[in-house]
Formats: C-alpha cells, sequence, structure tokens
C-alpha cells in the first residue's frame, strides 16, 4: 500500500477554539490505482492533499508513505520524503519562466542529488511520455496551457515518487485539454505504478479513476468504485 491515512484528525485555531479540517480520515491508495477525491468548498480536499503530502502535520492519526510512518520523521526527514517519494502537481503549474521545459525536470534531479546524464535521460523519456518531447527547449511563454500542465506533471514524475497528489489539474483548462490532462493522469499511475490522489472538479470524467470518495465537512466516505 503506498499510501495510507490511517485515523487522521487535522484541527486549526479559530478563534477561541479549534476548526476541525479533517475528522478521523481514513485513505487507502493502492500503487498503480488513481482515487479522485470530491467533494464542495471548503470540505477538505486541499486540506487532505496537505496532510497526505506531509506538508502540514495532523493533530493525530499516522499517514504512511510507501511504508513510511511520517510521524518518526523530523522536519528535515519529512522533506527528504517529499523530494524522493511524493510528487505533488499544483493546481497552477508555477513553472520557473525562465527554464526550458527539460530544464524544469532537471531541477528536480538536481534538488534530488541525482546525476546529469542520467536526469537528463530520463527527463527527455517523461516529456516524451507527456507527449512533449518536441518541446524539451521551449520556456513556459512558449506553451500552451495544457502544455505547461504537462510539464508540471511530468516535472512531478521526475524523482519516480510512490505516490503522487494531484490538485485539480484542469481548472485553467478547457474541456477538450481538461480531459486529455485526465486521460494522462489515469494512463500513467498505470505504467508508472504510482499511488495518485487526485482532487477534482471535473464529475465528468470521474471513471477515469479506480475509487471516488467524497469529503463533507471533513469526513471522507467510504470509497466506491468508479463506474
Amino acid at each position: 500500500m503506498s499510501l495510507l491515512l490511517d485515523d487522521v484528525t487535522l484541527t486549526y485555531p479559530d478563534g477561541d477554539g479549534r476548526l476541525t479540517a479533517l475528522d478521523a480520515v481514513g485513505l487507502s491508495v493502492p500503487a498503480g490505482s488513481l482515487t479522485a477525491v470530491v467533494g464542495p468548498s471548503g470540505s477538505g480536499k486541499s486540506s487532505l492533499l496537505a496532510v497526505a503530502a506531509t506538508l502540514v502535520t495532523p493533530d493525530r492519526g499516522r499517514v504512511l508513505v510507501d511504508g513510511v510512518d511520517t510521524s518518526a520523521l523530523d522536519p528535515a526527514g519529512r522533506a527528504a520524503l517529499r523530494l524522493g517519494r511524493v510528487g505533488i502537481v499544483f493546481q497552477q503549474p508555477n513553472l520557473l519562466p525562465s527554464l526550458t521545459a527539460v530544464e524544469q525536470l532537471l531541477v528536480m534531479a538536481h534538488m534530488a542529488g541525482r546525476g546529469v546524464g542520467d536526469a537528463h535521460g530520463r527527463a527527455m523519456e517523461l516529456l516524451e511520455a507527456v507527449g512533449l518531447g518536441g518541446q524539451a527547449g521551449r520556456r513556459p511563454h512558449q506553451l500552451s496551457g495544457g502544455q505547461r500542465q504537462r510539464v508540471n506533471i511530468a516535472r512531478a514524475l521526475m524523482n519516480e515518487p510512490a505516490v503522487l497528489l494531484v490538485d485539480e489539474p484542469t481548472s485553467a483548462l478547457d474541456h477538450e485539454r481538461g480531459a486529455a490532462v485526465l486521460d494522462l493522469l489515469a494512463a500513467l499511475t498505470r505504467e508508472r505504478g504510482t499511488a495518485t490522489v487526485l482532487v477534482t472538479h471535473d464529475e465528468a470524467h470521474l471513471h477515469l479513476a479506480d475509487t471516488v470518495v467524497t469529503v463533507r465537512d471533513g469526513r471522507v466516505s467510504a470509497g466506491c468504485r468508479a463506474a
């Protein structure tokens, strides 16, 4: 099991009390599967992703990433785990404007201490996988919105993560480009064997997921198989 949230509760200060963002959440995502997370705005979806990414430490419960209990790690250990075992695809690509598509990926490898030669080959292979092999030398302003999001996905996969966390990747795309990005994520999940969690508002494409869970008032429904 590549991602496991076990009885996770997260609260935030709220005046004189605490606001519960996640309430005894349990979620398990096997390797090679895609779990879609849906729910109304403010329901706790973003908090779930932040906890799964080890960006936020819950008040109670455990988060296991690729078998590692993250509660046993100090901040430096969690940062190292994120760099090596967790890929994050943000809602906005946030690409570095001065770097080419391939350089966006090489930065990730450099941060992880990987050799430049091997990293360049992997970066090119990933850009080919997302349909951008011919765009490796282009900078963000030379790419369409859909292409930038594909670079974002390739970048998240650069260090061979066990877990891939994706936050509303189609929010800035039209229907056709959004559908293509979701198709790509589903295919890469199976090909790369990642445990993928996709927060999405696009319920028209939930059939691509292996499991769909709903977050409401900080609680996660029992996962169901997508139709």
